[in-house]
């Protein structure tokens, strides 16, 4: 298994990680477990290619390795959870991560996430550079250094935030539903709760940005069709 990607798991509950332990060797991937948050964050180096991490756990959970983790490395990183509310998405994402799942949930559904958080590109890995920047009224998304300016000062987004940013800036004045954005921006399948996945993300762009409001002055919802940039 020298040439396996390496995924780190870290779940109190012992079924639950034997369980995925299984399931993602048998899928030829290389597994490091962990009891608890901590031991994510002592056990995670630059070899790991996806972090699992359940956000209910003691010592240390998941939002909070997640941040420690987000650190030091752009790796992606899914949330396991039997919470299902919007609050809880909001607290995962804005810690930086890249998809979500709630308990119970297949196996296969899982599989084909870890599978699209790995196929796609991530900020940082070597994609390629365009020496180009984009500009949106007094914010300008520096697409060399992935980066959004206003007034000289970097404004934090998330990976996923940044590329759903960089898809509405790309094409302004163009209406993207929900399900475009997030099979654009995820490269994965559109399924029934990926709408709610979306709006949380672009709620906290516009926070960031402090676009809230009625009088949006970047991001522009167009109701019952989609989002855009004008």
């Amino acid at each position: 298994m020298a040439d396996a990607q390496k995924i780190l798991i870290a779940d109190d509950a012992k079924d639950i990680r034997e369980v995925l332990r299984i399931m993602l060797e048998d899928a030829g991937f290389e597994v490091v477990l962990a009891n608890n948050g901590q031991e994510a964050v002592d056990y995670f180096d630059e070899s790991i290619n996806l972090v699992i991490l359940d956000i209910m756990m003691p010592k240390c959970n998941g939002i909070d390795a997640c941040a420690k983790i987000r650190e030091n490395a752009e790796v992606p990183v899914l949330f396991l959870t039997a919470k299902s509310a919007e609050s809880d998405m909001i607290e995962g994402f804005e810690a930086g991560g890249d998809d979500y799942l709630t308990k119970p949930f297949s196996c296969t559904e899982l599989l084909l996430r870890v599978r699209a958080l790995l196929k796609r590109p991530h900020m940082g890995s070597g994609g390629k550079e365009t020496d180009s920047k984009i500009v949106i009224q007094d914010i300008i998304l520096d697409t060399d250094l992935q980066q959004v300016i206003r007034d000289g000062e970097e404004i934090s987004l998330t990976e996923i935030e940044y590329r759903i940013l960089l898809l509405l800036a790309s094409n302004r004045n163009h209406i993207f539903t929900a399900k475009e954005i997030y099979e654009q921006v995820w490269e994965e399948v559109y399924m029934p709760n990926s709408t709610n996945t979306v709006m949380v993300h672009i709620r906290n762009i516009r926070k960031k940005l402090g676009d809230v409001g009625p009088n949006a002055k970047y991001l522009h919802n167009i109701w019952g069709r989609g989002y855009r940039i004008v």
